[in-house]
């Protein structure tokens, strides 16, 4: 881990100790060089949007399908197609989305960056506001718009992250992300679909529901363990509960809409 996950890490359980170590002189400096690693290390984001997805969405499709139909086959048909329609569908939007963010920083970028070559003085003001805004003032104010603006590209990653709150975007971690997304979106899919491989229609969607509920609970647990360090119990229960309530939708729908067994 570096050291905001460690400073992250000491936080949760306060630990006075280890966020000393983490705030030396020396981690300070060492970690400001390779802030960007440490801001695109944590996955959990990416792996929680696929798998909660992926999870919820096909547990309503097998549990509408289920309650319109006794057919493990159909179920498990139903329950394949909508969990690779999901797993490439929501790696397609996670890759898109990703891109467009990159697209849109570089556009702001490009614009930014002509208007200090244009307007440099306006550029400036801008900088002058900013700072003003921090309490800064006279002569230190401006020594600081001095500063910033002797270099263009730290004046461009001023306006860039302060004036316009944007962050880069690798675009070599794009289709990784993507990926990961992806195969969360097909593993989340998959746990609610596999008790109607080995069991009947009824007794396999008790098992879907248990199965589902169980895991949508440790996986708020786990966020909240890692975010939060507190009200663990509470986000379990409030993920499983929106999880369960959004997937017993397909349900009654299919409840609505049930086959009559033929003869």
């Amino acid at each position: 881990m570096g050291r905001i996950d460690d400073a992250r890490e000491a936080f949760l359980k306060k630990d006075s100790q280890t966020v000393l170590s983490a705030h030396t002189e020396k981690a300070i400096h060492q970690a400001i060089h390779h802030e960007e690693k440490h801001l695109t290390s944590f996955n959990l984001p990416e792996i929680i949007l696929g798998g909660q997805d992926g999870l919820v969405n096909v547990l309503g499709v097998i549990l509408g399908v289920a309650a319109a139909t006794s057919s493990s086959q159909i179920v498990i048909v139903a329950g394949l197609a909508a969990t690779f329609a999901e797993s490439i569908s929501m790696a397609a939007v996670a890759y898109t989305s990703k891109l467009a963010e990159a697209d849109y920083y570089q556009s702001e970028y490009e614009r930014e960056k002509w208007e200090i070559d244009h307007v440099p003085t306006g550029e400036k003001e801008e900088i002058r506001a900013l700072y003003e805004n921090y309490g800064f003032r006279g002569k230190i104010l401006e020594e600081i718009i001095e500063r910033l603006t002797t270099d263009k590209k730290i004046w461009l990653k001023v306006m860039m992250e302060q004036e316009l709150k944007l962050e880069p975007v690798d675009r070599k971690k794009i289709l990784p992300i993507a990926v990961l997304v992806g195969v969360s979106a097909l593993l989340g899919s998959l746990i609610p679909l596999l008790p109607f491989f080995f069991l009947s229609v009824k007794p396999a969607i008790i098992f879907s529901l248990l199965a589902t509920a169980i895991t949508l609970f440790g996986v708020g647990y786990y966020k909240a363990k890692k975010t939060l360090g507190r009200q663990l119990l509470r986000q379990g229960i409030e993920m499983m509960v929106i999880g369960m309530a959004s997937a017993m939708v397909g349900y009654f729908v299919g409840s609505l809409f049930k086959i009559p067994q033929l003869p």
